[in-house]
């Protein structure tokens, strides 16, 4: 049998364990398919260019800012759901800022992984929804994880939204206050390809599609996997546990109209989309 090289990008958290396991168990390769991993800790923004720059073939990013990107003319589809549950973003401070209540962070400093990105979209679509609209100026470019927890601790930023247990390691330790939380109002991760390799490997995306969505299944009905997440991502097992019986995975690569709207409603309302802007195909067809 024949191997074809895909070239797959994501963060570097436990919501793509499923994948790694696959990777580590060389499922992909009984179906013809080599995987080469792309670790991105900038997040969805730095995927999305990633994307359009043809240096990766699929990602696993977040919903809201995939979508953005194709609007805007990124050259990619969504293939499928992957992460079908919210995403629960901790909205975080650093240990010596004063600020300590979630309500009056509308007029603060935001850290952001770069515009584009979840830790940008999500404080927008957030600030909105509570009557607030936020600044291009209130942001503040720290590029990763890292780069908040340099920037909150100088206080060049004060308020900082990153996904809940991905973060609770360093408000365990103190070095993060969290002072609150948001749910996105939708599944939080998807599967995009680029235009490009849909193209010339449909047969091989569905390939591997078929691969990560039969390791989720089995990552679903394995509670042994929660120690692994602890030791692997120095969570609490109790965090592990927690974090695990309230995320889903897509074991099919159905992708509802219906979140689609929903994810562009929100945008529009947000103005990260103009309200009249038309929208691209944002599904692959198959």
């Amino acid at each position: 049998m024949s191997i074809t090289k895909i070239r797959v990008g994501g963060v570097p958290e436990h919501f793509n364990l499923p994948i790694h396991l696959a990777i580590e168990q060389e499922l992909f390769e009984t179906r013809g398919i080599s995987i080469e991993w792309i670790t991105y800790k900038g997040g969805t923004g730095q995927m999305t260019q990633a994307l359009a720059d043809g240096e990766v073939d699929l990602c696993i990013l977040l919903t809201e800012g995939i979508i953005k990107a194709i609007a805007n003319g990124n050259p990619s589809k969504i293939i499928s759901e992957y992460v079908t549950t919210p995403l629960i973003w901790g909205v975080h401070t650093g240990a010596e800022n004063s600020l300590d209540n979630y309500n009056r962070i509308y007029d603060k400093t935001y850290a952001i992984s770069r515009f584009g990105s979840g830790s940008h979209l999500m404080a927008i679509v957030d600030a909105n929804s509570n009557g607030h609209t936020l600044q291009q100026e209130q942001f503040n470019v720290i590029r990763n994880l890292d780069g908040a927890l340099d920037s909150l601790a100088k206080q060049t930023s004060d308020v900082f939204y990153w996904e809940k247990y991905t973060t609770k390691p360093w408000v365990d330790s103190g070095a993060l206050r969290r002072i609150g939380e948001y749910k996105t109002p939708w599944p939080c991760f998807v599967v995009a390809a680029t235009n490009d390799i849909l193209e010339r490997e449909p047969d091989n995306v569905i390939r591997t599609l078929r691969t990560i969505h039969d390791s989720c299944d089995r990552f679903m009905q394995d509670d042994e996997v929660i120690k692994l997440v602890s030791e692997r991502y120095g969570q609490k097992i109790e965090d592990a546990e927690r974090w695990y019986h309230s995320t889903a995975w897509a074991i099919h690569g159905w992708v509802p109209d219906k979140m689609i709207k929903s994810v562009i409603y929100h945008l529009k309302v947000a103005e990260i989309l103009e309200t009249d802007q038309e929208i691209p195909e944002l599904i692959w067809k198959r």
